[in-house]
């Protein structure tokens, strides 16, 4: 029986995990109610606080294991979501030294050293952490987004709206960031008097959201943490899976207020909560999803329908 509710807690986390996965939208600190404040500093990290045992697991686990990429990923993707973006910069740092190949690690790297800035809204070490990304990949979305964000600070105004419309034709319907993106565009196009609204209408994205493409986001076989990742979740001992579980669901829910229009996020928020046991949480997940966005409460309550959430 404990074997089987660990197993249980272990698959959860890859759930929750691949659920946070689709919540990362790219965005940008420094658009706040519709002005470029190219003039105000980004908010420093939060202060370090008491640390929750997942956070402290998964710098034990980076620590042991050096030259583990992912495990420095995992890390500096926790450490960010608290809101301590200098250390999570520190933990990028770490992964792109163990794979300096990889543009994801690079671009996460910039953007962390990005939040974490207190005096330049693009500082050199974040602007060529971009770079590094796209030398490597020059389709990374996040490293051309900041990139394009980099070209608009420049003053390249009309540039900057050029790359981001390229960057949204590359951008598959319902990915976490295309409704932050296309509001960029609009917010950029309208504060320096660029008409965006046709070019928006004329862009043709990819036919559908690769996590989808022959079934529901309900049913779909999820991508998840290596196995690697995987095995580690299952060494931690019962207590701390419960609290990293509730956390990372927690955290999730908090990623969808800020995002609402995410509908693949809602559907894993209420199939994480239907996992949990927790039904309840998943209609209410369920009713929140369909108010931020009564176009698609159909498409909704089909999917909650098939985790037998009423």
């Amino acid at each position: 029986m404990e074997t089987a509710k660990n197993s249980s807690r272990t698959g959860l986390i890859v759930l929750v995990c691949a659920a946070l996965a689709l919540t990362v939208a790219i965005s940008w600190a420094a658009l706040r109610g519709g002005e470029v404040a190219k003039n105000e500093p980004i908010p420093a990290a939060s202060a370090a606080v008491d640390q929750p045992a997942p956070l402290a697991a998964l710098e034990a686990r980076a620590q042991a294991e050096p030259g583990n990429a992912d495990a420095w990923l995992l890390l500096g993707q926790a450490r960010f979501d608290a809101g301590l973006y200098a250390e999570a910069a520190d933990a990028y740092d770490h992964g792109t030294q163990a794979a300096p190949g990889r543009s994801d690690l690079w671009s996460a790297l910039g953007e962390a050293l990005v939040m974490a800035s207190k005096d330049s809204p693009m500082p050199a070490p974040a602007l060529a952490a971009f770079r590094k990304a796209i030398a490597i990949d020059p389709k990374d979305p996040r490293g051309r987004y900041f990139l394009a964000v980099a070209r608009d600070l420049g003053g390249d105004h009309a540039g900057a709206i050029g790359d981001w419309l390229a960057l949204l034709q590359d951008t598959p319907p319902g990915a976490a960031w295309e409704q932050d993106l296309r509001r960029t565009i609009e917010q950029v196009g309208k504060i320096h008097d660029i008409d965006v609204a046709e070019r928006l209408a004329a862009v043709k994205q990819p036919a559908a959201h690769p996590l989808v493409p022959d079934a529901s986001t309900a049913a779909a076989a999820i991508p998840g943490p290596s196995p690697a990742d995987i095995r580690a979740a299952a060494a931690l001992p019962p207590h701390e899976q419960d609290a990293m579980v509730q956390n990372m669901v927690a955290g999730l829910e908090a990623k969808l207020k800020a995002n609402p229009g995410n509908l693949d996020g809602w559907i894993m928020l209420m199939r994480s909560r239907m996992t949990l046991g927790e039904p309840a949480k998943a209609s209410a997940a369920l009713r929140a999803a369909s108010a931020a966005n009564p176009g698609e409460t159909a498409r909704l309550r089909a999917e909650a329908a098939t985790l037998g959430v009423r």
